[in-house]
């Protein structure tokens, strides 16, 4: 066990979102913005930005790590840019006002057509559908979790064509 591997969680997250350089055995050395550090195997997962505003990702396995050498902090706009990486297109930030609005119209809309809807969790949050499945914020078909999966089904489809028919 190498140096890198010996070392803790608390220890290699002081290596996230920064430049470094990490050499590795049979003199192979990568550069890259440390996104996460994996803590069972201490592999470093590393971003580097294209000039085409692509990006590569590299793993350097745990094992294989001999050194990490920071080259560079990183400011809030790289961290923001790589906390983004792994992010859908499609995610985006709500404000607390249209949260409420999307639960709103999605708990009416479900009302309307006969579906028993109520209100659960802190600030009522969460719509419950039926007892056995539950939405969470930003109320989409992804947020959707039953352990039926026939309602599961159903009621993601449901929700898929009523955010269609809002578009």
């Amino acid at each position: 066990m190498n140096d890198w591997q010996k070392k803790s969680p608390l220890d290699w997250e002081t290596y996230v979102n920064k430049m470094v350089k990490v050499a590795a055995i049979e003199k192979h050395e990568y550069e890259g913005w440390i996104l996460t550090v994996d803590p069972v195997s201490a592999s470093v997962v590393l971003a580097t930005f294209l000039e085409n505003e692509e990006v590569s990702i590299s793993v350097v396995l745990g094992h294989a790590v001999q050194e990490v050498k920071i080259l560079e902090e990183g400011d809030d706009e790289m961290k923001q840019r790589l906390s983004c990486i792994f992010a859908p297109e499609e995610s985006k930030a709500y404000s607390p006002e249209e949260l409420g609005k999307r639960k709103n119209d999605l708990k009416t809309w479900l009302e309307t057509n006969h579906i028993p809807v109520t209100e659960e969790g802190e600030s009522g949050r969460t719509l419950c559908v039926a007892g056995v499945l539950t939405i969470d914020p930003p109320y989409g078909p992804e947020q959707c979790s039953s352990s039926n999966e026939i309602i599961l089904s159903r009621v993601q489809g449901l929700i898929h064509g009523y955010l269609e028919k809002q578009q």
